[in-house]
């Protein structure tokens, strides 16, 4: 197989749209698929949780809601090289988070004008729902990516929900990051119903305010149809990624970097953008050989991504210059993106729209998603235009606050009035016009 490789001022259309639209997943059609569950949830509550855990993932539920024995066999259970390493990146983004939080006033006010105060108070919204998806593994980074900074803004309720495994249980890896995290509301119920779960309600599992976490497509279908009861919280779709290289960049690591958030899926975003020619060349005579080199599934998944097929969304951008990179990166606005070019800190002025930004070669993005800190639960499918990486201020809201003594009162009567008249309200200006200070 050859490695994709798009000259891109020679790229026809139909493939530049292909390649800047990602995997889309038809909503619309799984979200019919999904309805009746979405109803059934509703109308059965737990017993629908236990037929959907039955059918989907071939188990037996007894008790939704994981229980103490559960959490400390899962303890147990572990290696404790593995809990060292939990430990180690929970800390490093309980530290991050921490130090966002230190940002987030509480409440404040200014003077408008004399007279004229206004300002904002913060508070921690008070119930979310935290999805962790499963699929063929576990990913207990993806809780604590949610977990940590849910508990450091103060959210007083929050239910985790994740698919069971076949035998009915919640992997040990899971439950014990759930309570490092300071989390022990985790209920065994995933995809569409675990989210109509939250949405709804059931014997067991509480009602939210808000969702957050990324999913399948019937995950986000869910997540559509509930938005008028709940909150679903950022888009979060299949994992993308730019590489954006100069010359200077190592051309066996920038292989790997490519490489490592497309090994998700076979809908995944894997792309090298360069004007360096002799780069990408390297890249694409030697990538197959490293490809090769992976275990399976992991070896057809890259295979696919990077193969230029009409489904796959990998390859190589060669670009003109290096301003045009970055030109195309801003469009594309990436879920990941690894800037690897020389003095690359001065170029994150002209990087506007990106999920993430790790900068030169000892900052890969296995380091981003598991341990230096940041987030990496982000926007996909060019929502980094509109939302930012998760963090705090998911987990929280502002309220605006104002007060005017009589000399504001009197300052602003006038113009208020006016204003009134002329937008045809009158009971706004009345209530100037006719207040009273006199008990």
């Amino acid at each position: 197989m050859t490695i994709a490789l798009y000259r891109w001022k020679d790229t026809d259309t139909e493939t530049k749209s292909r390649i800047m639209r990602r995997a889309q997943a038809d909503i619309d059609h799984v979200c019919k698929i999904v309805q009746p569950i979405i109803d059934d949830v509703r109308e059965n509550g737990d017993d629908a949780l236990r037929l959907y855990a039955k059918k989907f993932e071939g188990a037996d539920i007894t008790n939704i809601k994981a229980s103490t024995e559960e959490f400390e066999a899962a303890d147990k259970s572990l290696d404790s090289s593995l809990k060292a390493a939990i430990t180690k990146c929970v800390k490093n983004v309980e530290m991050f988070h921490v130090k966002q939080m230190e940002h987030v006033p509480p409440r404040w006010m200014v003077e408008i004008e004399p007279g004229v105060h206004a300002g904002e108070q913060v508070n921690a919204i008070d119930s979310v729902g935290l999805y962790v998806p499963r699929g063929k593994g576990a990913f207990p980074s993806a809780l604590y990516m949610l977990a940590v900074p849910a508990v450091i803004a103060g959210v007083k309720n929050i239910a985790i929900v994740t698919p069971p495994t076949p035998d009915g249980s919640i992997d040990a890896a899971t439950l014990f990051t759930a309570r490092l995290c300071g989390v022990e509301n985790i209920y065994k119920c995933g995809g569409a119903q675990g989210i109509a779960a939250l949405g709804y309600g059931t014997q067991t599992v509480p009602q939210v305010k808000k969702v957050l976490g990324p999913g399948s497509p019937y995950v986000a279908a869910a997540k559509r149809i509930l938005s008028d009861i709940m909150d679903p919280g950022m888009p979060a779709g299949p994992s993308e990624s730019i590489v954006l290289c100069d010359g200077n960049a190592h051309p066996d690591n920038t292989i790997l970097d490519i490489l490592n958030e497309g090994e998700h899926g076979k809908d995944s975003g894997a792309l090298l953008v360069t004007h360096d020619e002799k780069l990408a060349k390297y890249v694409q005579e030697n990538m197959q050989a490293v490809i090769n080199s992976l275990p399976q599934p992991h070896r057809d998944i890259c295979t696919h991504v990077m193969s230029g097929g009409k489904d796959s969304y990998g390859g190589i951008i060669l670009t003109e210059s290096l301003e045009e990179s970055i030109a195309f990166s801003n469009a594309y606005a990436p879920e990941h993106l690894h800037l690897k070019v020389k003095d690359g800190e001065n170029y994150l002025n002209d990087l506007k729209h990106a999920g993430e930004i790790l900068i030169g070669e000892y900052t890969p993005s296995s380091l981003g998603n598991y341990g230096i800190g940041v987030n990496h639960v982000l926007p996909t499918g060019g929502w980094a235009h509109t939302y930012s990486c998760t963090s705090v201020w998911d987990f929280l809201k502002r309220t605006s606050i104002s007060q005017c003594d009589q000399q504001g009162f009197e300052a602003l009567k006038d113009a208020v009035c006016t204003m009134t008249d002329y937008e045809g309200f009158p009971a706004h200006g009345e209530v100037l016009r006719r207040r009273k200070f006199d008990l």
